[in-house]
């Protein structure tokens, strides 16, 4: 799967390193409402270049695990700051 690795030089390693970093603080760094959302360019600098459909679940499901992942926070990260800033398209 990750056979282009050895193909490449050195700075092309570095340069491909690099990249994937930024990508991943770009993720790390989503606070508020940018957390709940779908990263598809993330996945997208993989070199297999697919577009699988994700499984969404009904919505009963789906806000139940919302509420999960934000109690988790609660556990995970109490001394995290606060916002009431409504969401916005």
């Amino acid at each position: 799967m990750d056979e282009d690795l050895t193909e490449m030089t050195r700075e092309e390693l570095l340069n491909e390193v690099k990249k994937l970093r930024q990508a991943i603080r770009e993720h790390r760094d989503c606070s508020g409402h940018d957390l709940c959302w779908h990263h598809p360019a993330l996945w997208g600098l993989l070199p297999e270049k697919t577009d699988p459909l994700p499984v969404v679940p009904e919505w009963p499901e789906f806000l139940r695990g919302c509420i999960e992942y934000r109690q988790s926070l609660d556990e995970q990260v109490p001394q995290a700051p606060r916002s009431d800033e409504p969401y916005e398209e």
